[in-house]
């Protein structure tokens, strides 16, 4: 059975989430557990068997929007027309299609209005957030920012991510006052708080409720795969998607 993560937020009745972890599954190492990427190197007949078993898991109402992520800012809109889509983000406002994101340290972030009538799934590495991913979603929705719900699922945490200065450099050339998400770490470089960048970048459109944020994928080796810990390994999802 597998270990699957429920958002603890007040989205409305309509709106379910899941967030997976490695838990479960028939992939073998490097893989080991519930890998849900096909482009990491794994066998793709167990792949598929961990799809169909996330699918059954989570109740699902249709097989997930797979994106081709390239840590950009692209949002694709996930409807019953949606072809494989080179995207970072998803968002729908069609009852029965989920939106996904695959990670492995990046950060996922899960958004809702308090109507119920729009969801999205993003996926924010520190490139994709620093570009502005993030923003390029908020605008798929009509309402205030601040009639927005976000929820922020499992990344690399701020005493793992060790980046260079480019890294700072990108994030306070547009905000200066994401300064705090950079600590001093080892010969000169940083370590980066993505949860904190996130929510910098949350703010300054005034979004009020942001849940989530107290997970490390590097740390937690037992629960979350992580690319920057072990290099070949799987993938998580978070899912999001609207019901009648």
């Amino acid at each position: 059975m597998s270990d699957l993560i429920y958002p603890d937020w007040p989205a409305p009745v309509n709106v379910r989430a899941v967030i997976t972890t490695r838990r479960g599954g028939v992939s073998q190492a490097p893989y080991a557990g519930l890998n849900l990427g096909l482009h990491v190197g794994d066998d793709p007949v167990r792949v598929a068997r961990n799809r169909a078993l996330l699918k059954q898991q989570a109740r699902l109402p249709s097989d997930p929007l797979w994106l081709q992520q390239i840590h950009g800012c692209q949002v694709a809109e996930c409807s019953s027309e949606t072809l494989p889509a080179t995207a970072d983000a998803a968002t729908t406002v069609e009852p029965g299609r989920v939106c996904a994101v695959m990670t492995a340290d990046c950060l996922p972030l899960l958004i809702c209005n308090r109507s119920g009538t729009r969801v999205a799934a993003v996926h924010a590495g520190w490139r994709g957030l620093a570009a502005g991913v993030i923003e390029a979603t908020l605008a798929r929705f009509e309402e205030p920012d601040d009639e927005l719900l976000v929820w922020l699922g499992p990344a690399i945490g701020p005493l793992s991510f060790e980046v260079g200065e480019d890294v700072r450099d990108a994030f306070l050339s547009v905000d200066s006052m994401a300064e705090p998400g950079f600590k001093p770490g080892r010969s000169g470089r940083w370590l980066a708080d993505l949860y904190f960048l996130a929510r910098r970048r949350l703010a300054l459109p005034q979004v009020v409720y942001i849940g989530g944020g107290d997970y490390c994928t590097m740390s937690e080796s037992d629960r979350f795969f992580s690319y920057r810990r072990d290099g070949t390994t799987g993938r998580m999802a978070s899912l999001i998607w609207l019901v009648e």
